[in-house]
């Protein structure tokens, strides 16, 4: 249960966070280099980084899922043990790949 849940927050949340920041940073790149620069500038303070943390994680974590329900389409993984490790699976790769990709990330500012 928790899996599916997970899966549509991070759906929801990519569409309305993420198409927030997007149209954001669109208007900001269009209108000039002083409105780019609050947007850089908010991006890249505390609170920024949470969201697009925030965001980096509900992709991984939709992408898995997405996944796994394309396996579960073709009839793979329907018992109980089995859907049950690969729901936790899911949620660990989630967490796992947003924490590589930041790491290397932040690893590439020292």
């Amino acid at each position: 249960m928790a899996a599916s849940i997970f899966h549509r927050l991070s759906g929801d949340g990519m569409a309305i966070v993420g198409g927030i920041v997007l149209l954001w940073w669109l208007g900001a790149a269009a209108a000039g280099p002083a409105a780019y620069e609050t947007f850089i500038a908010c991006a890249s303070a505390w609170y920024g980084q949470v969201v697009l943390i925030g965001l980096t994680w509900a992709f991984f974590q939709h992408a898995a899922s997405g996944i796994r329900h394309l396996l579960l389409d073709t009839g793979a993984g329907y018992e109980l043990k089995a859907n049950r490790t690969w729901s936790m699976l899911v949620l660990v790769f989630g967490v796992l790949a947003t924490a590589a990709l930041w790491l290397f990330i932040y690893a590439g500012r020292l």
